[in-house]
């Protein structure tokens, strides 16, 4: 059994629900608040790494944040990240900004490639990976989003399901660049940039510890011609749903999370001169990492279409001694979760039920997860017929 450790960007969940601390307006000014937090791991494909995270709440406005990430390793591999998060611009009250640059360097980093009959190859290799997004978001005026985008990030009681009441609906339009670049394939596309549109109502009572309500979400990617390559279009659509179970002597909470994703690339057949109107796989429809099919490594099956099937069982003990702990105590650490979770899903290069639920992957696993300063950190272990992963990453997965 081999086990991996890979620390992973998932931000945004942690920035669009973490920064706002029931802020409703700009006239609120409160200070700005500082969190860093070191860290030491070891890993097969990274050696050891050295590296911190950290966050400055209220950045210049009540609603904003700026995170950073950074690691460096002694097989000299690094990684970068940044994000600037939930700007608002003078008289755009339904509107928020928000940008993030990403970049990586890995001596021996583990992707899976295509062959020339289309089967994923794993393949060790020095990898150099970027993006850069700018995020504009438009909350319509309607359910939380009627007192304004910043009044619409409050966690809530009053979870109903009419949109018109209830929850925060937004169009969120993301241009976006990605480029990877490996030593090994030289052949394969190296960019993809374009924009996302995103349809998405949140209706959860609270994003970073959901216990009512839902998430609906529709993904919308266009990518222009690069490479030499064909433009392309991909879907995707998610749908969450939370259930409390009550409580009992253990256990303060106990939450029933749910998620069902499904995906496809409607040209994934189309030619023009010859080229297929088809993303390169590090920008499709892709199963694996700390997202989906935890058990697999990131990115571990790619192709047209994808479906996934999540359950997850999220308990919060009553017994809490994170707090009193060495180094915890530096932070507010307001609560502590334990969560087991089954998937199943499977990647097809055709969109039918009938391909999508054949021979599907599966994995298993459980994991700690913990809200630190506003932010959701969790360490998950899953298991698959393949292997295990071990993840650390930030915010909820769903």
């Amino acid at each position: 059994m081999i086990i991996k450790t890979r620390v992973l960007l998932s931000v945004l969940a942690f920035v669009s629900a973490g920064a706002v601390a029931g802020q409703s307006s700009q006239s609120q000014m409160p200070e700005p608040e500082f969190a860093a937090v070191p860290f030491v791991f070891s890993s097969e494909n990274l050696s050891t790494a050295f590296g911190g995270a950290a966050v400055l709440k209220h950045a210049g406005q009540p609603q904003a944040s700026l995170f950073g990430f950074g690691l460096y390793t002694t097989n000299e591999s690094w990684v970068g990240y940044l994000g600037v998060n939930n700007y608002q611009l003078p008289g755009l009250e339904q509107w928020l900004f928000s940008g993030e640059y990403y970049q990586g360097l890995f001596q021996e980093g583990v992707y899976y490639l295509p062959d020339a009959v289309g089967n994923d190859v794993k393949t060790i290799t020095r990898g150099e990976e970027r993006f850069a997004k700018f995020h504009a978001e438009y909350v319509l005026p309607i359910g939380w989003g009627s007192q304004g985008a910043v009044a619409s990030m409050r966690p809530r009681q009053d979870v109903s399901w009419n949109p018109l009441e209830s929850g925060t609906t937004s169009l969120r339009f993301t241009p976006f660049m990605q480029s990877r670049h490996l030593q090994q394939t030289d052949s394969q596309p190296q960019y993809a940039r374009g924009i996302e549109l995103l349809l998405d109502w949140d209706n959860r009572d609270n994003g970073r510890n959901s216990t009512q309500g839902g998430q609906t979400m529709l993904k919308l990617r266009h990518g222009v011609e690069a490479d030499g390559s064909q433009d392309w279009n991909t879907w995707e659509f998610e749908q969450s749903l939370f259930f409390s179970v009550g409580k009992n002597d253990l256990f303060r909470q106990q939450i029933i999370a749910a998620n069902f994703y499904l995906a496809d690339t409607p040209g994934w057949n189309s030619q023009t001169d010859g080229e297929y109107h088809r993303p390169p796989d590090f920008a499709g429809i892709s199963l694996g990492g700390f997202e989906r099919l935890r058990g697999y490594s990131a990115r571990r099956f790619t192709g047209r279409s994808a479906v996934l099937y999540t359950l997850e069982y999220r308990v919060q003990p009553h017994w809490q001694p994170l707090q009193e702990l060495p180094v915890f105590n530096l932070y507010d650490v307001p609560w502590w979760q334990w969560v087991v979770f089954a998937e199943a899903g499977k990647v097809a290069d055709h969109f039918s039920a009938s391909a999508l639920h054949q021979e599907m992957e599966w994995s298993v696993g459980a994991g700690a997860r913990f809200e630190v300063e506003s932010v959701v950190v969790r360490a998950e272990f899953g298991v698959s017929a393949e292997s295990s992963q071990f993840w650390v990453m930030v915010s909820q997965p769903f």
